[in-house]
């Protein structure tokens, strides 16, 4: 009897402990600002849905556009449509405009926040690698020479909306599904 009290307090001590430090854990990344993306795996719901849409324009087969005004990114097809994805984009102070090219690619890539980002919010991890609680997502492509990227993410409820740092945010599985059809030197247009 005193043997299994013993292992009954012990038990609830190890519990408690562990819960502590769970919620130790989330609350260390609540204060760094990524909240729900830690949570219970990947986004399973999208909340703007993929899908071909007509598309008038002057930009080659194969061109991304993107329009932060629409929140939406478009791959250009050559018959006079595109794959229309949703995407979060920078908030406000943090759109930008541009033509670049996508310089390289990445699965479940590895995140360092630049010097700029660090001096805004000194709270964040210098480093975190690649896997399912990267911000980064499942898949980034690199745009030119800046800091930007169209990267996946695991908070599907920020699609849509404008919360980024300047890189445009979709949902992994939309990320997936683009990087498959995309190479590198792939041109993408960014339009306010």
């Amino acid at each position: 009897m005193v043997r299994s009290a013993r292992l009954f307090v012990f038990a609830i001590a190890f519990a408690t402990a562990g819960a502590s430090q769970a919620s130790a854990q989330e609350d260390l990344r609540d204060a760094m600002g990524f909240g729900s993306f830690f949570r219970s795996g990947p986004a399973s719901a999208n909340p703007v849905p993929r899908e071909r849409v007509n598309f008038m324009g002057r930009y080659a087969p194969g061109t991304i556009v993107i329009s932060t005004a629409e929140r939406r990114l478009y791959l250009v097809e050559p018959d006079g449509t595109a794959l229309r994805y949703g995407i979060g984009v920078g908030r406000d102070g943090f759109r930008w405009a541009g033509t670049h090219r996508i310089t390289a690619k990445k699965e479940w890539p590895s995140w360092t926040p630049p010097a700029q980002m660090l001096r805004r919010r000194p709270d964040l991890p210098r480093h975190m690698a690649g896997g399912e609680d990267n911000p980064l997502g499942a898949r980034a492509m690199y745009l030119g020479s800046t800091l930007y990227r169209i990267h996946g993410s695991n908070e599907p409820e920020t699609i849509g909306q404008a919360v980024s740092s300047g890189c445009f945010r979709m949902t992994n599985e939309d990320v997936v599904d683009l990087y498959q059809r995309v190479r590198v030197g792939t041109t993408v247009v960014v339009k306010n």
